[in-house]
């Protein structure tokens, strides 16, 4: 992934990206271009917390990508 996605993922801005994953605004600014895995992993995690990945009922007849969280 690259860096400039990753901050669009997460609020669009250094701040909001730190927020998110929860470390500082310096750490998320010497990102790399092309994040490493383990750097995708928290931006994808911190991610599906914004948008509520989870919190939403679903039937075992909608169990699918149509089941969005509210």
């Amino acid at each position: 992934m690259e860096k400039h996605r990753a901050i669009e993922l997460l609020g669009g801005s250094i701040a909001s990206a730190a927020e998110a994953v929860g470390i500082s605004y310096s750490a998320v600014y010497k990102w790399p271009s092309i994040l490493p895995r383990r750097i995708v992993d928290r931006v994808e995690a911190a991610a599906a917390r914004i948008r509520g990945f989870g919190q939403t009922k679903c039937t075992p007849e909608k169990q699918d990508l149509t089941c969005a969280p509210k």
